[in-house]
């Protein structure tokens, strides 16, 4: 990230890139690639004791960010996690982390605690969200006597099959609805999908009358609006850093190769028109820089424009940073296009983030319907 960092923040950034380059190597992604997790539990824990899974929490709660602004710093390790392709549900462990602070029930409490230690997985299921029309909710939630009940099939679903529990977000009669239910609960099938992205693996979940408890209720039933929205403004401000850390990795490594590489007695980036392919993803990886840090800011912040900002870094960088790196590997030729290359981790990583929790065509329609609102408003 671009903007001057505070020595604390530096720490929690240096010590991120040290522990992931000696346990989450390239050369480990691979090996691990038949793995159903993708990553080792021990890895994933010692990752949450560095304050992976804690920043967006209170101290009340059990968590604490080191710069007070806990999306900023977190939008650090997720750039990293984009450098170094890294494996480990990082989005939704800290996406249902935050979700579930504040709540005192017991199951929340354990959960909570589970997610701090990394001994527990949270996974999200967004079967409704702000884009989507209320015909369109993959997930409905329904009161049944002092019980709620969940039907419905989300996908994609990170990390589903290891979750010991999921936070499933979806409509009901009065709203949007959120309920934190145990993986094993009766009714609940995972199907494992395949994924573009070596190192994160994906699953479809599917609820058939999946019985919950009113206490497994997040917030007030059909109230949890606001909630699911302050989530999506986490987990953008989470993908836009790890796709513009990818980017920075991608990029870095095709302008080594066109200082490196060498055609008619002369280095690739000497040529004219290559020269201005580099100047504009240049000028694409500063913006998504700056947007990047932006989102990361209003949302720590709680500003007025923080979902605008979030929605406009996800709707730039995943426009523009998939188009950087499929130019960086049409610049390596041939052999960008091999598995053997280090470039298509970048390239895959930076495809996916660009789908998840909205695509950039649906964040442009959450900033139009914005913009159209605040118009009728004036």
């Amino acid at each position: 990230m671009w903007h001057e960092l505070a020595s604390d923040q530096e720490l929690l950034r240096d010590t991120t890139v040290r522990y992931l380059s000696s346990h989450a190597p390239l050369s480990q992604l691979r090996r691990d690639r038949g793995n159903p997790a993708g990553f080792d539990a021990a890895y994933w824990a010692g990752g949450a004791a560095l304050g992976w899974t804690s920043l967006l929490l209170t101290e009340e709660d059990g968590g604490g960010s080191v710069s007070g602004q806990g999306a900023v710093d977190l939008a650090l390790i997720a750039y990293e996690f984009g450098r170094h392709a890294a494996p480990g549900p990082l989005l939704d462990c800290n996406v249902a982390a935050a979700a579930l602070s504040g709540h005192a029930g017991a199951l929340q409490r354990a959960v909570l605690d589970g997610l701090i230690s990394g001994t527990a997985i949270a996974s999200c299921c967004l079967g409704a969200a702000p884009w989507q029309h209320t015909g369109g909710a993959a997930i409905r939630i329904h009161r049944q006597g002092s019980d709620v009940l969940i039907n419905g099939t989300v996908r994609p679903v990170e990390s589903a099959a290891q979750a010991g529990y999921l936070l499933v977000t979806g409509r009901s009669e009065a709203g949007m609805t959120q309920v934190l239910v145990p993986a094993s609960a009766p009714g609940i099938h995972i199907q494992p999908l395949k994924s573009m992205d070596v190192s994160r693996k994906f699953a479809a979940v599917s609820f058939e009358n999946v019985r919950a408890p009113a206490t497994a209720v997040l917030g007030v039933f059909g109230q949890a609006d606001g909630n699911v929205a302050r989530q999506i403004q986490n987990a953008a401000v989470i993908l836009s850093a790890e796709a513009v850390g990818a980017m920075d990795a991608a990029f870095e490594m095709t302008l080594d190769w066109a200082f490196q590489r060498y055609t008619f007695g002369r280095a690739l980036a000497s040529y004219q028109a290559l020269k201005h392919r580099f100047a504009d993803m240049k000028s694409w990886l500063e913006a998504s820089h700056a947007v990047s840090d932006a989102a990361a800011e209003a949302v720590a912040g709680g500003t007025a424009l923080a979902a605008e900002t979030a929605s406009a870094a996800r709707a730039y960088i995943g426009q523009y940073g998939v188009e950087l790196v499929q130019d960086c590997v049409q610049l390596h030729g041939g052999i960008g296009v091999t598995y053997e290359h280090d470039l298509h981790f970048f390239l895959r990583r930076v495809t996916l983030d660009s789908l998840l929790y909205g695509t950039p065509a649906e964040h442009r329609r959450l900033l139009a319907a914005s913009q159209i609102a605040q118009e009728n408003a004036a």
